[in-house]
């Protein structure tokens, strides 16, 4: 087993790294990671509707898809990852019990009662400190998982608080649960990198052929090309999405605006504005418009530039439009 401690914090990057380790390194891999703020989104959810999209505008939060299933998560320099890449014969692989075995015996180690619940995440004192997803890629398989070490709570929570009535799919929906950090249930006070040292030490010793590895210049181009073709897009962070109906409701100067939106694979391909306000010239030329414009503040910012929204209605600006959108 090849045992890697990552350096990057670029999540685009990292994620990147776990599909590489997965699809192209032969030998079972254990490697440790972390974050800057990122919220990693399972792969067959619907990305919108994981996400409190506007705290992930104001704190300049990540948003990635991820190669396995399961729900949204959010990453920052207060959790550590971790990933067991092996190969096996068929989907029995897929054993959430034994990759979280040697986290636990290292948490219990440190005097912290942690057991395995449900059906992927390790609790304390019934909180959630580590959520665990799986991927089954011909005969291997890839198991990720969280550790809530000393991470900001009102993050965690802000970040993935999403107004329930806005998106109707049929997406794999997050369950929130309590969480909490192991920092709080330390009888004696560690920093983050010693609690990572143990882990890896652990793991090199109870696996007879572990050895460390360091990625060579060859993998990083690899990995970076991973990254800026698939994890760094639009198209596959959110036009992956599920298909989705969108309905918000916004109050403004100039009236209260009702907005719908049919969206496919990340288009738009219907739209509907009701509402109380004024307008000024026939609303249906703005819904055309919106039909095969991407359901992204970017791209639909450039089209109200284009179209001058106050020209439709009184007392009202794109912006806050584009806000009813999101």
């Amino acid at each position: 087993m090849l045992c890697i401690k990552l350096k990057e914090t670029d999540p685009y990057f990292n994620i990147a790294t776990d599909e590489y380790i997965f699809k192209h390194i032969e030998e079972d891999c254990f490697m440790l990671w972390q974050n800057d703020n990122a919220i990693i989104v399972g792969k067959h959810q619907n990305t919108l509707a994981e996400i409190n999209f506007d705290y992930v505008k104001q704190n300049n939060i990540h948003v990635v898809r991820r190669l396995s299933g399961g729900g949204a998560v959010y990453h920052d320099m207060g959790n550590l990852n971790f990933s067991f890449t092996k190969t096996g014969k068929d989907s029995s692989m897929m054993d959430f019990h034994a990759y979280t075995k040697p986290i636990i015996e290292v948490l219990n180690k440190l005097g912290v009662q942690a057991e395995f619940s449900g059906r992927n995440d390790i609790m304390v004192d019934g909180k959630k400190i580590s959520g665990n997803a799986e991927h089954i890629y011909k005969n291997k398989i890839l198991h990720h998982g969280t550790l809530l070490f000393s991470s900001e709570m009102k993050n965690v929570s802000g970040a993935l608080n999403v107004h329930p009535l806005k998106y109707t799919d049929k997406a794999v929906k997050s369950v929130p649960k309590r969480v909490t950090n192991i920092s709080s249930y330390l009888h004696e006070k560690i920093s983050l990198e010693e609690f990572e040292n143990m882990i890896m030490d652990h793991i090199l010793k109870t696996n007879p052929h572990a050895t460390r590895y360091e990625f060579s210049e060859e993998d990083y181009k690899k990995i970076k090309k991973i990254r800026d073709e698939k994890y760094a897009t639009r198209e596959w962070n959110y036009g992956y999405s599920p298909d989705y109906s969108f309905n918000k409701q916004i109050k403004t100067k100039g009236g209260l605006f009702d907005i719908h939106l049919d969206v496919e694979k990340g288009t738009i391909i219907k739209a509907k504005i009701f509402g109380d306000f004024f307008n000024l010239k026939d609303i249906s030329e703005i819904e055309n418009h919106l039909i095969g414009t991407a359901h992204d503040e970017k791209e639909l910012n450039n089209l109200f530039k284009k179209i001058d929204i106050e020209s439709f209605f009184r007392d009202v600006g794109a912006d806050e439009i584009l806000e009813g959108m999101f």
